[in-house]
């Protein structure tokens, strides 16, 4: 009878999510978690087999907080709501892991319910197989999309940096040549990121509320 393992899975994963929190992707190895539970790297190999392995930990640390009503809602769309609010606010509390929830997202059990909660509602709109998936990656990329573009996209804000340093940078824009950068620019002083998801969600509900499009033979 072998012995139990010395640490739990919960464990390991939320040392490993701080690691990539505080520090940042760069900082997290075998070494810096195998120091973060106290122990050395060697002993940590009986637990996490490999670098993908210890990745997954990340990703599924930051989808097992991911929290929604789970029962069965009269409404399709706002099961599709409900499931795709709890994983946006799961991936925006976490931005340093987006780049692992968008190539390690495959491994990780956490995740793999939650696709699977997001697909029963989008399934209950009356698509299936190849619509099915479509939807699925629409709504998928919008969460991750949407939190990426927090970080990455052009009215992001970079180190050191100020909101509005980035917003004046836009708005002094020659208007001839960029008039709808500006206008969004001005638009994101009244903005909010909360506002923008529920938008966006909201349009992307009402185009899956249309019957899916016929396809030609």
């Amino acid at each position: 009878m072998g012995r139990p393992p010395k640490f739990s899975r919960e464990q390991l994963k939320q040392a490993a999510l701080a690691i990539v929190d505080e520090h940042g992707l760069a900082a997290l190895s075998m070494r810096s978690l195998a120091a973060a539970v106290g122990t050395g790297a060697m002993t940590l190999y009986n637990h996490v087999a490999d670098r993908a392995e210890l990745d997954a930990l990340v990703v599924d640390g930051v989808m097992s907080e991911a929290r929604w009503k789970r029962a069965r809602y009269d409404d399709w769309r706002d099961e599709v709501r409900a499931v795709s609010t709890a994983i946006w606010r799961a991936i925006r509390s976490h931005p340093r892991a987006i780049p692992l929830i968008l190539t390690r997202r495959s491994r990780s059990p956490a995740l793999a319910e939650l696709s699977e909660a997001l697909l029963r509602g989008l399934a209950r709109s009356g698509r299936s197989k190849a619509d099915l998936l479509i939807a699925f990656r629409a709504v998928s990329g919008f969460l991750a999309g949407l939190a990426q573009a927090e970080l990455a996209g052009p009215l992001s804000v970079g180190a050191g940096e100020q909101p509005l340093e980035v917003i004046e940078r836009f708005m002094a824009l020659p208007a001839d040549r960029f008039p709808h950068l500006i206008e969004i620019a001005n638009a994101a002083t009244r903005s909010s990121a909360e506002r923008e998801f529920k938008a966006g969600l909201e349009l992307l509900i009402a185009g899956l509320s249309a019957p899916p499009p016929k396809r030609r033979r």
